[in-house]
């Protein structure tokens, strides 16, 4: 899923192998963008495991605030859904720690390692379930 900023920016699922690169996009926020293109923003999806090249380095907010962040592994997660027009593309980091795409720095390289794992039901539970009845 890409952020709502992104939306008028083109984009594209993220796949296994894809390597990307922070970018700010005409939006004004930062994202993923696509190695082959850098205007394609790429869209991940919660749960999608990453490895960046170096540890991630961040804006420094505040003076006193570190703007590097000593990991280089991270899950994509969707934060601040409850609020529409807040940013929601984040990342956690294994010490769990989250923070926001839009505050990364540019120019940043990661590797998509592994996508998360699709809700799949089988018909057949539901069949067998639909078809039993109740004993009088």
């Amino acid at each position: 899923m890409c952020d709502y900023s992104l939306e008028n920016v083109k984009t594209r699922p993220a796949e296994v192998g894809d390597t990307l690169t922070t970018r700010q996009f005409r939006s004004g926020t930062r994202g993923f963008a696509a190695s082959e293109d850098k205007k394609v923003a790429v869209c991940l999806l919660p749960g999608t495991e990453l490895a960046f090249t170096d540890e991630v380095r961040r804006l420094r907010l505040w003076p006193w605030s570190k703007n590097i962040i000593k990991h280089k592994a991270a899950i994509f997660r969707q934060i601040n859904q409850h609020n529409p027009t807040h940013h929601h593309d984040a990342i956690e980091f294994p010490d769990g720690q989250i923070v926001l795409l839009t505050f990364l720095v540019e120019g940043q390289h990661a590797t998509v390692l592994q996508l998360p794992v699709k809700a799949s039901y089988s018909t057949g539970f539901f069949a067998f379930a639909s078809t039993t009845r109740s004993v009088s």
